[in-house]
């Protein structure tokens, strides 16, 4: 491509979406990505006709950039029930949202996962992060989660077999230690919203992302060396030019590559199993809340959308905090069997994902606002960025786009 003006390193949602965002401002745009496949962290493999998201995730439909940018029809959304089961002494409870469904209500209100004031206490956050403008969650706060649900009032009880699994499972970490704005923002987003997964598995996502770009600004199996003003060094040893890079890196690779050591991030494993029978009849989480055993959260993907599982499977997620050990997988075996008895043992290991950097640790992202320009044509987009979720990357890719254009003297129309 000749008188090329961006080249975006990394072709995950943000690298994508910097790229739909500078097609929309005029300018000309290439994206190297090293992997073979796009969608970064955001990945579907198929395999023996399962689908595997590369660790269990969900697409939250209330996210505004999302709604801004994607067509919801073409993803064929499938969508979670608006509850959990939660395990606690032996038993399984229902905790469904009482207004959206309405059938559980008894169930939900009077189980004994917290006290009947700890729900009357749920009703009060969901007002309390449904109004106003969702963007007050981002201004600067050092109050973490945990900090916040003990100010609301909620007992050790609710917080242990409730919020823990729950958000713990969102924000990859069970101290709950993520910032207090964004405990709310994503309270905020499943309560004005709903959990979903795309028909063909979250890797549509970056697909429709990708559909909007001419084709040839993509280049997979494009590794980079390094960087060096608007210059990108390949490990091939081609050599391109642009007016502006823009590095949709993972914050540790992009650390790496301006000559930083690289911070470690949020792990997590995933264990997907076939199953010749769901051990769960409804299409919602089962959280860990004992906190006994490896598992957070044990999910059975296709009772959400079928297209997960072929005829006469079941496809089953188990979620581990952290990485693997060397016996993690005989410890998940153990606790679903616990769990489920014997049928567990007709479950086949299908795949196991071992995902380091699956979050960035950000102890207080806010403080890394307006740092999308590294030097003079040298720029930086990703989660890490804004906040530790899709909204972030989404949002990140969008502001760097402008900002290049910006520093390429284009006028910005939103």
């Amino acid at each position: 491509m000749k008188n090329l003006d961006v080249i975006v390193v990394g072709a995950g949602i943000s690298g994508l979406c910097c790229a739909r965002q500078l097609k929309a401002l005029g300018l000309t745009c290439l994206i190297l990505e090293s992997d073979t496949v796009i969608g970064g962290r955001v990945r579907t493999d198929q395999v023996d006709g399962f689908l595997l998201d590369r660790g269990f995730q969900v697409f939250l439909t209330a996210y505004p950039e999302a709604l801004r940018i994607l067509d919801y029809e073409k993803l064929k959304l499938k969508y979670f029930a608006p509850g959990t089961l939660i395990r606690s002494s032996g038993k399984v409870y229902s905790f469904y949202d009482p207004l959206r469904s309405p059938l559980k209500l008894f169930d939900s209100l009077f189980n004994p996962i917290g006290s009947f004031t700890d729900k009357v206490k749920i009703a009060y956050l969901k007002h309390r992060v449904m109004n106003g403008d969702y963007q007050r969650f981002f201004k600067p706060t050092k109050l973490s989660t945990i900090e916040l649900l003990r100010q609301l009032g909620f007992t050790e009880k609710i917080i242990k077999e409730f919020f823990k699994p729950f958000f713990g499972g969102i924000f990859l970490e069970n101290e709950l230690s993520t910032t207090s704005g964004m405990f709310e923002f994503v309270f905020r987003m499943f309560s004005q919203g709903s959990a979903t997964l795309p028909y063909e598995g979250m890797s549509a996502l970056p697909a429709q992302l990708a559909s909007s770009l001419p084709s040839e600004w993509i280049q997979t199996e494009r590794p980079v060396h390094s960087i060096k003003n608007n210059s990108v060094l390949l490990k091939s040893g081609e050599a391109l030019h642009a007016k502006a890079v823009v590095l949709a890196t993972p914050s540790h690779v992009t650390e790496k590559f301006l000559g930083l050591a690289p911070k470690n991030g949020r792990r997590v494993t995933c264990l997907y199993y076939d199953a010749p029978t769901a051990p769960i009849k409804e299409p919602v989480l089962m959280l860990n809340g004992d906190s006994h055993g490896p598992i957070n959260n044990i999910c059975v993907p296709s009772q959400i959308n079928s297209n997960y599982a072929p005829k006469n499977s079941n496809l089953i997620s188990a979620t581990v905090l952290g990485g693997m050990t060397k016996d993690l997988e005989q410890q998940v075996r153990l606790q679903l069997k616990s769990w489920f008895g014997q049928q567990t043992s007709a479950w086949s290991l299908i795949r196991t994902y071992d995902i380091n950097h699956a979050l960035p640790i950000i102890p207080s992202f806010f403080e890394l606002d307006n740092q999308h320009q590294v030097s003079d044509s040298l720029f930086a987009c990703g989660d890490y960025l804004s906040s530790p979720s899709l909204q972030g990357a989404m949002v990140s890719g969008r502001i760097t786009a402008n900002a290049v254009a910006s520093f390429l003297g284009h006028h910005i129309s939103e």
